[in-house]
């Protein structure tokens, strides 16, 4: 490996844990939604893991067409800067509809009281409708991994073509896979250890009574990350 291959290599693994651990969206998002649906780790663990994929991948795949067909850098940064537009406001539009979605499933099943009479005895007992409204909470479960892909894949890893793979092009094919590689190993690392870091914490949390707005919380916590995306560059 040519030292300046070394460098490179150095590089694409301090980026990836930087660029990570300072982007919100790359870890938020995973630990409120394994609180929200109560995600085990092993299901939390290949969330993460595919929209990370898919957010490395669709970068990697951006820069070898770039490099192969011969395309100025500034027309590759273009069409990033148009991806994160759009992952930064997919973000924003998800949660605030989850926000909105969690709200109204946190009004339906907020705790009333029914009277029952019995012949000469009357009583009251606390009811939800949680459970009237259980098939509506499994259809939207499956809906939101793919969703959380979706924009995932749309995110663009800012540093990593004009900073690691077209340098790297300048020496080798092998050395720019092997860059990017690194690169995504390092993301997705980092990604899985602050998520099931932060999701371990978490679970040990009781929200006590507002435990039913859990999905309303969540859905804001992933618009906050977006609008960090969007209005701070983070």
């Amino acid at each position: 490996m040519s030292s300046e291959l070394t460098v490179l290599t150095t590089a694409a693994a301090s980026i990836g844990f930087v660029h990570s651990i300072l982007g919100p969206d790359h870890y938020l998002p995973f630990v409120v939604m394994a609180k929200a649906r109560n995600w085990n780790l092993g299901k939390t663990t290949l969330i993460t893991t595919l929209c990370g994929i898919g957010h490395v991948l669709s970068s990697v795949l951006i820069g070898l067409a770039g490099i192969a067909l011969g395309l100025a850098l500034a027309n590759l940064e273009t069409i990033e800067t148009i991806r994160g537009e759009i992952a930064a406001w997919g973000l924003i539009a998800f949660g605030l509809l989850y926000g909105v979605w969690g709200l109204r499933r946190a009004y339906r099943n907020r705790p009333h009281q029914h009277w029952h009479a019995h012949e000469d005895l009357a009583h009251t007992h606390k009811h939800t409708h949680q459970e009237e409204h259980l098939h509506l909470h499994e259809s939207s479960g499956r809906l939101t991994p793919w969703v959380l892909f979706i924009i995932f894949a749309f995110g663009p890893c800012e540093s990593l073509i004009p900073l690691l793979m077209y340098p790297a092009a300048q020496h080798s094919l092998s050395g720019t896979l092997w860059v990017a590689t690194v690169f995504g190993i390092a993301t997705i690392g980092t990604m899985l250890v602050t998520v099931l870091s932060l999701s371990l914490g978490i679970k040990k949390v009781s929200l006590g009574p507002l435990e039913r707005f859990s999905h309303a919380l969540a859905g804001i916590a992933i618009a906050i990350s977006g609008m960090a995306i969007k209005f701070l560059g983070l």
